[in-house]
Parts: C-alpha cells; sequence; structure tokens
C-alpha cells in the first residue's frame, strides 16, 4: 500500500477488524468509509482472517472504483439496510457561462472545502457538470458549500436522476502480445515501453480485481479488471486466436 506508511496501514486494518468483529458479535450492520484501490487492497489481505463474516461491497453504482464495506447478512439478521450513499448533482448555475470542467476540478472543489476523501466515492464528470457519489451524512453540507468549481458557479441537489444515466462505454480493442501476462496488457492497452510498465508494478499502481498486482508476470483471467492508476482500467475479454507469427490475439475493454 505505497501512500500509506505501514503504521496508517495497521489502523486501517484494525478498524477494518474492529467493524468485521462488531457486526458479527451485535447483529448489525456496519459500514466503512469510502475505499480507494490502496485501502481495497489492504482489505483484501484480511480476507483470510475475516472468513465466515458476510460482507459486501458497493459504491452506489456498478463497477464503481470507489467502494464501501457492509459487513452483516441480510438473510441472518433479517432485514435489509441500505448503503448510506446518495448522488449529488453538480450543474452550472449558468450553463452559457460555464467551463469544460474536469474531474480533478471537481474533486479539488470539495477538497477545498475541507472535506474528507472517503467521505466521497466515484465523480461521473458529464458535460460541465457531475454526478458525485458521497456519504448521505455529506449531502446536505455539500449542496450548501459547494457554490463554485474553478470560475463556474454550480448548484448542488441530491438526486437520483443517475439512473437513467448511460453506463461508461469502454472501448473494445483487438492487442497482440507475446502471452496475456499482466505487464504485457498494461503495455498495449496503454502504448508504454516495457520500462516505463515495470515502473508501474514498481510503485504499486497496478491493481487487479482491486488488488495490488506484485507479480508483473501474472496471468489475467478472462473477465478480470486490470486498473493502471493514472491511465485508467480495462477488462480482459479473453483470447482470440494466434497469429501466423505465434503471438496471442487479445480483446479488451477500455475506459479511458
Amino acid at each position: 500500500m505505497q501512500e500509506k506508511n505501514e503504521k496508517e496501514l495497521r489502523q486501517f486494518q484494525n478498524h477494518i477488524r474492529d467493524l468485521a468483529q462488531k457486526a458479527y458479535r451485535q447483529n448489525v450492520f456496519q459500514f466503512s468509509a469510502f475505499l480507494g484501490l490502496p485501502e481495497q487492497d489492504a482489505f483484501w489481505q484480511m480476507e483470510q482472517e475475516i472468513r465466515g463474516i458476510s460482507y459486501q461491497l458497493w459504491g452506489g453504482r456498478d463497477g464503481a472504483d470507489r467502494v464501501m464495506i457492509r459487513f452483516g447478512d441480510p438473510q441472518e439478521l433479517g432485514y435489509e439496510t441500505e448503503f448510506p450513499i446518495v448522488c449529488v448533482h453538480i450543474a452550472p448555475s449558468h450553463q452559457k457561462f460555464a467551463d469544460d470542467l474536469s474531474h480533478r476540478d471537481f474533486l479539488g472543489a470539495l477538497m477545498n472545502l475541507g472535506i474528507e476523501r472517503s467521505t466521497l466515492g466515484d465523480i461521473i464528470v458529464g458535460e460541465k457538470q457531475a454526478y458525485l457519489f458521497c456519504m448521505d451524512s455529506m449531502a446536505e453540507f455539500i449542496c450548501e458549500n459547494l457554490t463554485q468549481v474553478k470560475h463556474t458557479q454550480v448548484r448542488c441537489t441530491v438526486t437520483e436522476a443517475y439512473r437513467e444515466l448511460e453506463e461508461e462505454k469502454p472501448r473494445t480493442e483487438l492487442l497482440q502480445v507475446v502471452s496475456p501476462r499482466v505487464d504485457a496488457l498494461v503495455a498495449k492497452t496503454y502504448k508504454l515501453s516495457r520500462e516505463e510498465s515495470l515502473s508501474l508494478f514498481r510503485a504499486g499502481k497496478v491493481y487487479v480485481d482491486g488488488r495490488m498486482c506484485e507479480n508483473n508476470a501474472r496471468t489475467v483471467k478472462a473477465g478480470e479488471t486490470v486498473n493502471a492508476r493514472g491511465y485508467g482500467k480495462f477488462i480482459f475479454l479473453g483470447e482470440k486466436g494466434e497469429t501466423r507469427k505465434g503471438k496471442t490475439n487479445v480483446e479488451v475493454a477500455v475506459y479511458r
């Protein structure tokens, strides 16, 4: 976990352990904050330790990069509790005068309000607007205080309109690699040299299905999601035969 020192890692895992055990002993649902990829990897390291304790990961939408963990089994507890996640629509007050805004612009404006990153999930950026997934406890504060992003005046409202959004459609690409090793797929997908690809592994920036991948020679299986931080993510769709020169044709679905 490159972005947290060893002490912070232990503290995080202790917190997750406490949530899991409390859910199990007291028969109540317990929720974590939003987890980025490094935190998700730290959680997966504990998978064997919390075996037997039910959990679910969810970020408010299918395929979310940032997710919360809910400990507790609805069938065992006899009731259902939704994840405390809502969606806030951030839109310009005057569309005509709005800037073209990026993910970084929206996130920066939120951070400038002193909001903890762990209370915020994914930010889906559209044309001069965004849909922010966040903890329900933060929604009112955000709606009252987020009035400007970059030079654009904005208004924020809690919405369920995100359910009508078209899911981001990945671009399907056919690649030729020596083998479906994760380093080869990362290099080919993002047009990187072998050394540039390896540097991502050394920096702990490559994840497969939410787990940090330290073995750059790992074979990727069909259906697994590879995330190269700073570049994006792709789903490995599988092998599609060999070329005349003995290389392997593979198909990937790339999200930019």
